[in-house]
């Protein structure tokens, strides 16, 4: 049915009256065959117009339908959604009313720390997808997001967001990996060992490794530092690859300090076709990408591999307990560190194991690698913990921190005893 035929009147269509040469109406037919022609002409008429309008609708239904869309970009932007507002459910006996602040990024920061505190992860994650139009250059929430996403698990949800993100602050994404390493005991907290590797890694680093190897022990938590590492060779791969392997035996948590750095500098040195130095450099590369839980990286390293030395490519693994975490600035000198649970509660004995560390000599260094979450009145007991601490002159450094933790401890005033230092994206 075209566009004209819903305006039309139902019944008969009026038949046109015909007019002669000279305008008037033409005589009453006398005949029989007269009746016949002018009913025929009639016909005529009546189908060359209906094949007008025809054509009309035609023309018009093509310029409704088929007009063609805009180029992207020549549109103007449409605009900002106003702030989602969401009113918080009732807090635990030991929440407070949010502090006064002029409405923006910075309230809605502080709101949304306080509801992930409060385990709202569901309401949390909401009012960061839509306080993103409101962020302006402050990356804040951005990044906030990219933590939930991965603390939950929801990798087609971070790789959508990665994609916004680049388009947005004309930068690389950062990378999904998987929050945490299934650890044994998520509750253990206590100081870990550290064992860190530094300078060259090339034929001279044998001692230290086999050092290592030694003092891994059969603790729960082990902590290896390569950040430090400022270059490689075939020879050093050969010889750290036997030792990192024997760390991932499954007895205790791994966490790898510096492993993508380590990985930058090993690739540099390995080369597509080159088979001269041995495999060990190809085989680091991929252990330390498989560590990092780099499937797509590793799987393109493989097939690089593969090429090079006419092998079936080592199939991809994933780590179950084994965490990483970036290179660190400043990195403080303490040898171990304090390694907090994946969650603190309100309960006493994480308080207890604080204090007994803090009686060892040096700065207190909490390692936030494996926590997800502070529920909102352990922070103000730990908070309580760290100020008298701080007044025994203690210094106090959190390190790898999630940036919706560390918008809770900025929030609550750690940074009056402690120095906070979230992970870089």
């Amino acid at each position: 049915m075209g566009l004209f035929s819903l305006f039309k009147k139902s019944g008969p269509e009026p038949q046109p009256r015909q007019r002669g040469d000279d305008g008037a109406a033409p005589a009453a037919p006398n005949s029989e065959a007269q009746r016949d022609q002018a009913q025929l002409r009639q016909r005529e008429i009546a189908r060359a117009t209906a094949l007008k309008i025809d054509a009309i609708e035609a023309a018009m239904t093509f310029d409704i339908f088929n007009t063609p869309e805009p180029a992207w970009g020549s549109t103007p932007p449409r605009p900002p959604r106003p702030p989602a507002t969401a009113t918080l459910a009732a807090l635990d006996a030991n929440s407070t009313e949010l502090p006064s602040c002029e409405p923006g990024p910075a309230a809605a920061v502080e709101e949304i720390a306080l509801l992930y505190a409060n385990g709202q992860l569901a309401l949390a994650g909401q009012m960061l997808v839509d306080s993103l139009a409101d962020a302006g250059a402050d990356r804040t929430l951005w990044w906030m997001l990219f933590d939930l996403y991965q603390i939950t698990g929801q990798q087609q949800q971070f790789d959508s967001l990665s994609i916004d993100y680049a388009s947005r602050f004309e930068t690389s994404p950062p990378a999904y990996a998987a929050a945490a390493a299934r650890p044994a005991d998520p509750a253990y907290a206590g100081a870990a060992p550290t064992l860190a590797l530094a300078g060259a890694l090339d034929g001279g680093i044998g001692p230290a490794v086999a050092q290592m190897q030694r003092q891994a022990g059969s603790g729960p938590v082990l902590r290896l530092d390569l950040s430090k590492v400022n270059a490689v060779d075939a020879a050093g791969c050969a010889l750290l690859l036997p030792g990192l392997r024997q760390l991932q035996d499954g007895r205790r948590e791994l966490i790898v300090v510096g492993a993508a750095e380590l990985a930058a500098r090993v690739r540099a040195i390995v080369q597509v076709g080159r088979r001269d130095e041995g495999e060990a450099s190809w085989l680091l590369l991929l252990e330390l990408l498989q560590l990092l839980k780099r499937e797509k990286e590793f799987e393109e390293a493989s097939m690089d591999y593969c090429v090079t030395f006419e092998v079936s490519p080592p199939p991809y693994v994933a780590p179950e307990r084994v965490a990483t975490a970036a290179a660190r600035q400043s990195a403080s000198a303490a040898s171990e560190r304090f390694m907090l649970p994946a969650l603190i509660d309100a309960g006493g004995a994480l308080l207890e194991a604080i204090d007994a560390y803090a009686a060892g000599d040096g700065a207190l260094v909490f390692d936030c690698s494996r926590l997800l979450r502070i529920e909102f009145g352990a922070a103000g007991l730990l908070l309580a913990r760290l100020q008298r601490l701080a007044k025994g002159g203690k210094a106090i450094e959190f390190r790898d921190l999630n940036h919706l933790v560390a918008a809770l401890l900025r929030l609550l005033a750690f940074g009056d005893v402690a120095r906070i230092f979230a992970h870089k994206y």
